[in-house]
């Protein structure tokens, strides 16, 4: 079946090919008769007449399409975002196209391979661990690209970040104030420097208390559960001195040691304070409400729309390092402890 062109569109219109091309183009000025115009949309509609995106590309050289890569789809966190980064790309005419690394440098690797296949005009990327190298391929390439998430401070890029640190201190900070003694910080083995930016956060805030006491618990993030269930055990069956309150620096962290918490028969806050990272539906199958750090996922999906925009349109724009603020959500699960 004959494709329709731009050239039948104008011969059952009656008008030049190049009318037709301002007006399908959205390039209407002064020159263009609303006639025209009317007649123009009427040829296209009744022949049904769709845009060679392929040709068009290899006229503008822009294909209009802006690749997302998270490091897991599954995680509502980055689920929440891909939406947030779908609408706005939509909004500048942008089709987005989602990948997900599930946490693996080779799958990353391959994504950004299959995006620069697809000749996308940039991208957006959550890295993950061991991928430094494929990010300065990246830029060797041209192709424009935001951090969102995590960054590497060996690779300059455009990042837009969350202030890690500063969330995390106040947490633990807020804990302390409300009298709970023996503060355990549930966090990834990682090199990411978000994650450690947390964690440092912590010890930080923690240090306003005199204890020699090792306090974190180190998760593998291929084994999740079984780390949890493991230490869990030690730190509440096992130890003399048992934690009086946790703070989990992801939500995946926070839904499994709350689902073993459960099973130990611990009540929360009664038994053990809770502070958890980032907002999931899954917290509300707990009966306890939960203290909380939210982000501001809104911003950081606009956000990096707009810069990575800028960067497709003006590739000698300035790097931009955006830090945006997280909130701390006070509910019942960190209730001032009674003594």
């Amino acid at each position: 079946m004959k494709r329709i062109s731009i050239k039948d569109v104008a011969l059952k219109a009656g008008v030049s090919i190049a009318s037709v091309s301002y007006v399908l183009n959205n390039k209407i000025d002064s020159r263009i008769g609303k006639d025209t115009i009317e007649k123009v949309k009427k040829a296209a509609e009744e022949l049904n007449y769709r845009p060679n995106n392929v040709a068009k590309s290899l006229k503008t050289q822009r294909t209009h399409i802006i690749g997302l890569i998270v490091a897991d789809i599954a995680n509502p966190y980055f689920s929440q975002i891909a939406r947030i980064i779908e609408d706005e790309a939509n909004k500048i005419g942008y089709t987005l196209l989602i990948g997900s690394s599930d946490e693996n440098a080779e799958k990353f690797e391959s994504l950004i391979n299959m995006f620069c296949d697809r000749q996308a005009d940039g991208l957006i990327i959550a890295p993950v661990e061991n991928t430094k190298a494929c990010l300065q391929k990246l830029q060797k390439q041209k192709m424009p690209f935001v951090l969102i998430d995590r960054h590497f401070p060996e690779i300059e890029a455009d990042t837009i970040q969350i202030n890690n640190y500063d969330i995390s201190y106040k947490v633990t900070e807020h804990l302390i104030n409300n009298s709970y003694k023996n503060i355990h910080l549930v966090a990834y083995k990682t090199h990411l420097e978000h994650l450690l930016q947390r964690t440092q956060g912590f010890k930080d805030a923690l240090k306003k208390q005199t204890s020699e006491k090792n306090n974190i618990l180190n998760i593998n993030k291929d084994d999740i559960d079984q780390d949890i269930n493991s230490g869990f055990e030690d730190l509440f069956k096992n130890s003399k001195i048992k934690p009086d309150a946790v703070f989990f620096t992801s939500n995946k962290l926070a839904v499994s040691g709350l689902k073993k918490l459960m099973k130990l028969g611990l009540n929360i806050p009664q038994d053990v304070a809770i502070v958890a990272f980032d907002e999931t539906e899954a917290y509300e199958l707990f009966a306890t409400p939960l203290t909380f750090v939210r982000q501001p996922l809104a911003a950081i999906g606009t956000t990096a729309v707009e810069i990575l925009h800028n960067k497709i349109t003006n590739q000698l724009a300035p790097l931009q390092h955006i830090v945006l603020n997280a909130e701390l959500h006070i509910d019942q699960s960190s209730q001032p402890k009674i003594n």
